[in-house]
């Protein structure tokens, strides 16, 4: 048996996760204070909050990747993934964002 803490890529995925959780929050917060149009900035906002929430189950599954020996390899793949989700998520969020203030 393995008794060795998994020490992968989750060290990295979990304090990354946590910023993007944070860049998330920000991004509703300016959305919030701008005067875009009421439809796309509704969208947007859910876009990203979903999105942190996304990047937040990443960083759980890190985290508990990491204190898991025997669950941890698994653990570690599904932060990886919701990671990647998480990316590909906030982009296209980033691209809506940069469409409506290209109309503002």
């Amino acid at each position: 048996m393995n008794t060795e803490p998994n020490t992968g890529i989750a060290n990295h995925i979990l304090p990354t996760s946590a910023t993007m959780t944070g860049v998330c929050v920000t991004v509703i917060s300016i959305v919030r204070l701008t005067e875009a149009t009421r439809h796309i900035s509704s969208i947007i906002d859910n876009v990203f909050a979903v999105t942190g929430l996304v990047f937040l189950a990443s960083c759980f599954l890190s985290y508990t990747s990491m204190r898991s020996q025997r669950l941890g390899g698994r653990l570690e793949k599904a932060a990886d993934v919701f990671f990647l989700v998480g990316l590909s998520m906030m982009v296209v969020g980033g691209f809506m964002l940069a469409l409506e203030f290209e109309h503002f």
